[in-house]
């Protein structure tokens, strides 16, 4: 029998073994990515600004930065990780940097004002709209909120929501989706090589206990031992 629980044991280990090799591989692989991240957003030198006291600002003011963090979190409803934004490391190169960085720009894009000029005058649901400038406020419209039909409104979401602004927005994304998914990886190999370890040290602990069985059996050299009782004397 206890042959068999090391047999078992000697299978648990090796089965723990395998764990732990992929969870270094995934650790190494994710090591591979996290420098990857870090070498494209020092090619980017995208830093975020802080004021002397580490706070965030935003065009000088930490107004500005409140406005941007409220529109991230409460809006948005991102999970900022508070020890990503680092004074001491401006450069955006976690997921909150990235998304702080995103909502800067869609924030001034919502708060912004286009200027639209009409060539001619021109008529849009009853209402004529005379030749000149305009001074549009986007009023916090994203895309979607604009009518594209309207001779002013439709101008400016073009000019607002330009090819420019939703190419920063896609290019922060990817970096936000890329370290987050960098953090799930780390996660699931440190999943890998905990499950390894547990598995190794359950499969040596059962070698180990069954070896002890063994050192403690004696095995009985006389009948006396054996049967419990005295021969009968022989006549």
């Amino acid at each position: 029998m206890a042959k068999r629980f090391r047999t078992v044991g000697i299978i648990i280990m090796v089965i723990g073994l395998v764990f732990a090799v992929a969870g270094g591989v995934a650790y190494f692989k994710v090591q591979d990515g996290y420098g990857s991240l870090q070498a494209f957003s020092e090619a980017q030198n995208v830093t975020l600004s802080y004021n002397d006291d580490g706070q965030l600002i935003d065009r000088g003011t930490t107004e500005g930065a409140d406005a941007i963090m409220t529109l991230l979190t409460e809006d948005w409803a991102y999970p900022v990780v508070a020890a990503d934004l680092d004074p001491n490391d401006p450069l955006v190169n976690s997921a909150s940097e990235y998304m702080f960085q995103m909502a800067t720009i869609v924030y001034h894009v919502l708060h912004g004002t286009q200027n639209v000029t009409l060539a001619n005058d021109v008529e849009y649901n009853g209402e004529t709209f005379a030749a000149g400038d305009y001074a549009f406020e986007v009023d916090g419209r994203y895309w979607t909120d604009f009518d594209r039909r309207h001779p002013i409104e439709g101008v400016a979401r073009g000019q607002a929501w330009s090819g420019t602004a939703h190419g920063l927005v896609g290019e922060l994304g990817v970096g936000t989706v890329t370290h987050s998914t960098l953090q799930m990886g780390l996660a699931l190999a440190a999943l890998f090589g905990a499950v390894g370890l547990t598995f190794m040290l359950s499969g040596f602990g059962l070698i180990w206990a069954t070896r002890e069985d063994d050192m403690d059996v004696t095995v009985p050299d006389t009948a006396e031992a054996i049967t419990g009782r005295i021969p009968e004397a022989t006549a």
